[in-house]
Order: C-alpha cells, then structure tokens, then sequence
C-alpha cells in the first residue's frame, strides 16, 4: 500500500474532529505518519493536466469511511464500485471549516473512461451555503443539467452546532425506471430523465479544491425486486 505525505497539522486535527456516529482515531503524530495509506485499489484524476498526487494534500484510509483534503480539483474512485439499472447510491460527507470558499463536493455515477480522454459520468455536487448542482462530464464538457439551486435540505457550515467542527450532509441518488432523483438529507432536491447520459458505470467521489473532508460511508444499493 502506497503513502500519501503527511497532511498539515489543520488537516491531521480535523481527521480526529469528526463528531457524531463517526469514530476516529486520535490525530496522527509524525511517528504515524506511515499508518495513513491511500485507500487500495482507489484511483485519482485531477481536472486541471499536469497536476499531481503531489499536489494533494492527503487522501488517506480513515476507518470508518476517508479522508479527503484537496488539492486541486478531481474525482476519486474504485473501479469495483458500481451501479447499474434501477439503484440507490449514499454518501455520508462531513464537511470541516471551508475558511468562506464555496466549493462544491459530491458523488459521481456513470463512470467509465475515468482515466481517458472520453471520460464520462453524472454528478451531483453541494456547496457550503446550502446549494446543489448535477452536471454531466463528457470528455472536455461539462454541460449543466440542474444549475445551482437553494435548497433548506443542505447543511452549511454557518448550520453547525456552537463549537463544533463539521457538518454532516447526506446525498443519494435513486435510478428508477428511467428517472433519476436526486436526495438530500433524505428530502428530494430534484429529479431528471435519465435520457442519454451516463448512469450505468463506476461510481465515485467529486471534490472541488481546497477542500476538507470526511466521507463516512459510499454505497450502492440496488432497487427492485
């Protein structure tokens, strides 16, 4: 298993800050630095070319679920992770202090090509002020299905407890049928035909830069009988 570098000591405090159901280790020291791992068998792309896995500031296995702290912009994924026909996909992310950025996060289905040039997926973004997106990736574009909409299902940071250090906010996706519908903290934000784009393939993690995240859990159900 391949070693991601030491995180900061912001990003080493925030991975033992998650609250709620999640059970953390205590923050890394120096001498544990080689106990934070990539994930196996996870894979990387970052939006921008020519930028690195030096360029991320850590993406490590943090039971339960990882810990994300971007760099740049990119998608995270395991190629064994797939959805296909009628399903549910879930993702539990807390979000630590985004320092008043705006950036968005989320999950990604459809997945194929990750690693080439006809990359392709659907994905569903939140970003801290209580909005969601779901966009479409097909090669260099990136056409809008839903724009940025308000929505009082997403929690933001200025939401959080007094004194606490996340936020948590679930997002699912259903494909039922033809339809895709589109959840947050279990009210439905949205819904789209699936139409032409990618549903069926790997699903994955979107996270935009700069940001500092938890991801508990990612998983896909199948629906139906």
């Amino acid at each position: 298993m391949r070693t991601l570098p030491f995180p900061t000591p912001a990003a080493a405090l925030a991975v033992a800050c998650v609250a709620g159901a999640v059970l953390l280790a205590p923050a890394p020291v120096l001498g544990q630095a080689d106990e934070l791992s990539r994930p196996d068998g996870w894979e990387v792309r970052f939006d921008r070319p020519g930028m690195g896995e030096g360029d991320m500031e850590m993406f490590v296995a943090m039971p339960p679920g990882w810990h994300i702290t971007t760099g740049p912009s990119g998608i995270f994924w395991d190629p064994d992770l797939t959805a296909e026909g009628d399903f549910r996909i879930e993702a539990e992310i807390y979000l630590f202090d985004p320092e008043g950025r705006r950036e968005s996060f989320g999950i990604f289905f459809g997945g194929r090509d990750l690693a080439g040039d006809a990359q392709a997926y659907t994905y569903f973004l939140i970003r801290d002020g209580g909005q969601y997106i779901v966009k479409e990736r097909n090669g260099a574009d990136a056409p809008t299905l839903v724009a940025w909409t308000d929505h009082d299902a997403v929690v933001s940071w200025a939401d959080r407890e007094e004194g606490g250090a996340n936020v948590l906010n679930t997002l699912a996706v259903e494909s039922r049928a033809g339809t895709l519908h589109f959840f947050v903290n279990d009210v439905e934000v949205t819904s789209v035909p699936a139409g032409d784009m990618p549903v069926d393939g790997v699903v994955g993690l979107r996270v935009n830069h700069r940001l500092n995240l938890h991801v508990s859990r990612l998983e896909v159900m199948p629906l139906g009988g």
